[in-house]
């Protein structure tokens, strides 16, 4: 379900020091049964995990022509792995290509081992109950970040964040354009297949 942003805004969540000229687009929960004390690892791998290429078919359908109008329109495919390119582009408004140099010391590297699969997502840091990747293409500079909140009773909520600074007028429209098949398709399939995932899991 989608969240009110205030509930990760009224959060001390780093992501909020790094990434503070971003903006939050929106945030998403997932209902999460608690089982131990790597429950962020479990949540990252279910996500890294993920291929919305093969997922359900609107999603399949989705992503298939945002790859389409990439090579229309120079775009670069969503899928490409990180690094490429399209990568290399500045983040709008800066030098950086990246935003590991606003990481604090102690947490550059903390999230070196975390691998994606077909996600376009180059991973920034982890601590205890958050988690964030970036991408960067012809597009938008994105964040997305995950975290865990304790919900009381054995339950937790999972939490995904989607921060994003839109690359130009074109950057913008783009967004604007996707915005109502992520909200109606594209995100709730994928928190219901999270939460599937977990379920899975924990049985």
């Amino acid at each position: 379900m989608r969240l009110p942003n205030s509930e990760h805004e009224s959060r001390p969540w780093v992501i909020r020091e790094i990434a503070k000229d971003f903006t939050l687009e929106d945030v998403w929960g997932l209902s999460l049964k608690r089982s131990g004390p790597h429950d962020l690892d479990k949540l990252i791998a279910l996500v890294t995990a993920s291929d919305p290429a093969h997922g359900a078919l609107p999603v399949r359908i989705l992503w298939g022509a945002r790859d389409l109008l990439g090579k229309w329109f120079d775009l670069g495919r969503i899928s490409e792995p990180s690094g490429g390119g399209a990568n290399d582009l500045p983040i709008p408004g800066t030098t950086e290509t990246s935003l590991v140099g606003r990481l604090p010391a102690d947490l550059v590297g903390s999230a070196d081992d975390v691998e994606f699969g077909s996600l376009p997502f180059t991973p920034l840091y982890r601590t205890d109950n958050e988690f964030a990747a970036e991408l960067g293409n012809r597009t938008v500079h994105g964040v997305m970040h995950l975290a865990l909140v304790e919900m009381g009773d054995g339950r937790q909520q999972g939490q995904m964040a989607v921060y994003v600074k839109p690359r130009g007028r074109f950057g913008r429209a783009y967004m604007a354009f996707i915005k109502p098949f992520r909200y109606a398709i594209v995100y709730p399939a994928l928190t219901r297949q999270f939460e599937r995932g977990w379920a899975a899991q924990s049985t």
